[in-house]
Parts: C-alpha cells; structure tokens; sequence
C-alpha cells in the first residue's frame, strides 16, 4: 500500500501538536537552543561529580586530533600507564604515530588479499560491496592493537611524533583509499582473466610498495632502532637503546595479548558465554581478526570493577555519540530528556538498538576509576583521548545507566576468568557476518 501525504492530515498534525502542553514555549526553547540544551537534565548532571572510590593512577590525557584512532589511543593508554609508574616519568606516552603507519600498511595488504579471495564473487555481493565500502580507515578494534604491538613493537612518542597528516586522517584516507579501490579492480580483473599466483602477487606488491611510499610521505619513517632519553620525576637521567620489539618486552610487564575483550550482547543471534569473531574483519595478515566472549551484562561490569581495584586500566568500546556533553564531559543515560520535550517514547531497548544498527561501537576509551556504594558501582572515571580541554582535564564521568545501555565491551586480563569462560574462549569461534552490529 501506497499513500501519500494529504494537505488534511498535515493540518491534523499541526493541530495535534499546537495541542500539546506549553507547545510555543517548548518550540521557542528548541529552536533558540537545539535539542540537547533544550532538554538538558540538569538533576542527572548535577550527580556526575568527578571522585571516585576506586581510582588508578594515571597522568595527562592524551589527543587523538581529527583521526578515528581511538582503539589504538586507548590500547596504548593501558600500555602507557605501566611504563610511567615503573620508571616514574608521569606524563610519560606511547608514539601513536608509529602503530597508525604500520597499522595503514597492514589494512592495504589485508585488503588486497581479501579482494583476491573474493575475486570470483560479482561486485555486489554482499562482502565484497562491504570492501569496497571501507577498503582501509583508521578505525579499528581491540585485537588489531594486539595484533600490531606483538609484531611491531612500540616506540615513545618522541621517537615518532604525530605529523599533519596522523592527527588528520581524512585527506590521506580519500587517497589512499581511491588507490586502493581503483588496485582492487585491476586485481580481480587479472583474476578473471586468469592471470597466474604469481603473477597477481608480483603486481600486489607493486601497489604495496606504493602505499609505504604514500604513508611514509604522510606519517613518516618508523624507526627500527632508537635511543631515548628522559629524565623522570625525581631528576635522574636516563637513556634506552632499543628495537621497537625489544622496547616492548623488556620495558612492559604486560602485554596486550594477556587480555580477552569480553562483549556483553543481548541479542537473540548471540549466546552468552560464547566466542565470537566477524567475518573478514583485520588489519594484520596471519592474525586473529576481531574475536569477543559474549557475557551477561552483570559479568561483563564486575570483571570491569574487579580489574580496576587491583590497578588495572581497561580499554572499553561504547556509542559515545548518545547522551554525551563532551563540554563538561559527561555520559549520563538520562542526560536529555528528549521524550519529556516531543511528548514521545523512543525505544531504547539494547537490544532492539543493535538490531537496527541505532547501536554501534563508536568509540572506545579507557576506564580508570570506578565510584562504589554499598559494593555497587554508581558512576566511572574515563579517560578519553579529546585533550585536556574537555570533560575534568580530559578524563569524562559515566553514570552506571549508561554503562548499562552504551558500553558494548571491554578487555579483562585473562587471569579474571572463569574455568567457565577459559572453556568457552578455547572453542572454535563462532563466525558473524561482517556487517554484524558489534563489527
């Protein structure tokens, strides 16, 4: 059925809605001010004082500019956090910079090797349209950081600085993403007119060695050896001379891969205590793509609690984008009370959020505080990767409620397992498709 609008029913619109309480005013409000300060709970915010019972030490937040590398901030925030206490230097960080140009390359390479895979399949098919859609951003997930640490290793950000073109992403990415897909089509082309291995290898590489080179002009050249000199907080002087790789095992006692990234989903296409990975979704050739354990939301924030009183930072994936006031750095479930303003009710079910891709993994921080009440959990310190001139110096306050509906996973050290949950991540994965919400 097929009905268009009539001039009738618009004047029944306007009539219903100039019958709605403090109608004028209410539209007066919303459009002075927006939506969001016309609906401002001032009650919710006025909770989201930044102290916290439980707190992890940490030093200055860190600024990923105008580029989408908040899992690799965030990641090497955890990192970051160890190597300052260790060797007391507070506002000690982590070259960003570094695991992004390796990151870039390794996406190109992932790329063209799925394109290859997929050569046989028409261009609308369903994964390969979700190539060529996003041949190689600079978002990525927890285990893409795993992934690049444990083959590159990890420099200080001084040993490679940001440049223009690492804190903004978007002119490199429409380059090199224009290349990769114009590559893509001559690669499947070759394919289908049954070019030999060899020959298609020999001709990836030849784009390869066009993407370093595209890179390299943009990020710079990472080092494979460096000497680093601090001094730290009491004065003393100190130098390292090291390898990426020898800096990352001999300097840090933990490493990435002693975590699991737990998810807590209730969708009914997901089972709790199971592993999951999506579908042609990596950056590194060779290792594992993106691979969670779906647990009960109750798990998923005690282990979160757990971690954080033994000291421990936790990198975390959650839609910032919903009920944020990045000003005064506020994650409040209630923050707008937009329902009270339109006089509707907007479902807001996780669960029927994921289904519709409403809900997606937008962002990802790193908690570093929890506030308890009777052993509960109310509200939790972030630290997020916007500078100093957002939120408390940086770090946000999220209230409890909008752990509950917002936060979709989190990395928990593998020690904090259940046998349960030790079995469960053992299986075989289980394989979503690459357009699965939590991708």
């Amino acid at each position: 059925m097929s009905q268009e609008i009539t001039a009738d029913q618009i004047a029944a619109y306007a009539q219903e809605t100039q019958a709605q309480p403090a109608a004028s005013v209410l539209a007066g409000a919303t459009q002075k001010n927006g939506i969001n300060a016309a609906s401002y709970n001032n009650a919710v915010a006025d909770k989201l004082d930044p102290t916290f019972s439980v707190e992890v030490d940490t030093g200055a937040v860190s600024n990923q500019k105008r580029s989408g590398r908040c899992w690799l901030f965030a990641a090497l925030n955890m990192l970051r956090h160890e190597f300052a206490a260790t060797h007391k230097v507070k506002d000690f960080e982590l070259s960003q910079n570094y695991n992004s140009f390796y990151d870039r390359l390794e996406k190109a390479n992932w790329f063209y090797e799925q394109i290859i895979a997929t050569a046989d399949r028409p261009r609308t098919d369903r994964n390969v349209a979700a190539l060529f859609a996003d041949p190689d951003s600079d978002g990525g997930q927890w285990t893409y950081a795993i992934a690049l640490t444990q083959k590159y290793g990890v420099v200080p950000k001084s040993v490679m600085p940001e440049t223009a073109s690492s804190e903004a992403t978007t002119q490199y990415s429409s380059v090199l993403n224009t290349k990769l897909r114009k590559d893509a089509i001559a690669l499947r082309q070759m394919i289908q007119d049954g070019a030999g291995e060899t020959a298609v290898e020999a001709k990836k590489n030849d784009f390869m060695a066009e993407v370093y080179r595209i890179t390299t002009y943009a990020f710079g050249t990472p080092p494979t050896e460096f000497t680093y000199q601090y001094r730290d907080d009491d004065k003393n002087f100190h130098t390292i001379t090291a390898t990426p790789l020898e800096f990352l095992n001999k300097e840090f006692k933990q490493h990435l891969n002693d975590y699991v990234c737990f998810a807590s989903s209730p969708q009914a296409d997901k089972q709790y205590n199971v592993r999951y990975t999506i579908d042609r979704q990596g950056n590194v050739v060779g290792a594992p793509g993106t691979e969670f354990l779906n647990v009960a939301p109750d798990r998923l924030k005690a282990l979160c609690v757990q971690a954080l009183q033994d000291n421990t930072p936790i990198w975390f994936g959650c839609d910032v984008t919903e009920e944020m006031d990045r000003t005064a750095g506020y994650l409040a479930a209630d923050l707008y009370a937009t329902d009270d303003l339109f006089n509707i009710h907007v479902n807001r079910d996780k669960a029927v959020r994921l289904d519709t891709k409403q809900g997606q993994v937008s962002h990802a921080m790193t908690l570093t505080g929890v506030d308890l009440v009777n052993g509960a959990p109310t509200k939790w310190k972030v630290e997020n990767s916007w500078g100093d001139k957002n939120g408390h110096k940086g770090y946000f306050t999220m209230d409890d409620a909008w752990f509950n509906a917002y936060v979709y996973e989190a990395v928990i050290p593998t020690k904090y397992m259940t046998a349960e949950e030790t079995t469960a991540w053992a299986k075989a994965p289980t394989v979503l498709p690459a357009w699965d919400a939590l991708s």
